[in-house]
């Protein structure tokens, strides 16, 4: 951040008064712009055994299968954006009815709220951010071709879950390992 989105003259970062970190201070105005995690969003979306994925049209990971998940809207509640992000990039009706996993993801200051819900109807196809929309049994999950390690996670715990007949809400954080960026430290609380 370079200037103040209230007043447009520069900014400094700097420790505000009454604060412990280090924030984006405009020089000018003293407005203190705070930067926050973003949330992601989305559904399992079930239907009898099988569950829905997308694969992905947009960077990044393009190819690479998904939930239907994105960043939540502003006046929005989590689970209303997990029906949103599923009629966006699935074109599906779901009712999302019990968070699955709470992951946190602070190498990339994100947090995910994955719900589980039925399908309303087998209506749907690609959106404008999907190439393809598929149910997937879990012994036909494309494992190595999902997108993002928090999704695997969340699938995993989610079958663990079927299995054992009864669903619970996992929290826990995914932490990129230092030494190489494609493996990651997953800690459940």
């Amino acid at each position: 951040m370079n200037y103040c989105s209230s007043c447009g003259a520069p900014v400094s970062v700097r420790v505000p008064d009454g604060d412990n970190r280090p924030r984006h201070v405009c020089d000018t105005c003293g407005v203190v712009h705070y930067q926050n995690p973003k949330v992601v969003t989305g559904c399992i979306a079930e239907w009898e055994d099988r569950v829905l994925l997308c694969r992905r049209a947009i960077e990044p990971r393009y190819g690479f299968w998904t939930l239907p998940a994105g960043f939540l809207e502003n006046g929005e509640s989590t689970y209303a954006g997990a029906e949103r992000e599923t009629l966006e990039e699935a074109n599906a009706r779901v009712r999302a009815e019990q968070l699955v996993a709470e992951f946190s993801l602070p190498h990339i200051n994100q947090i995910y709220m994955l719900y589980r819900g039925p399908l309303l109807d087998l209506d749907f196809g690609p959106g404008d951010e999907s190439i393809d929309v598929r149910l997937f049994a879990e012994d036909e999950i494309p494992w190595e071709q999902l997108a993002f390690q928090v999704i695997r996670e969340t699938l995993a715990l989610y079958f663990a879950d079927r299995t054992a007949g009864a669903f619970r809400t996992h929290t826990g954080e995914i932490l990129r390992e230092p030494a190489d960026f494609r493996r990651y430290r997953v800690t459940l609380l």
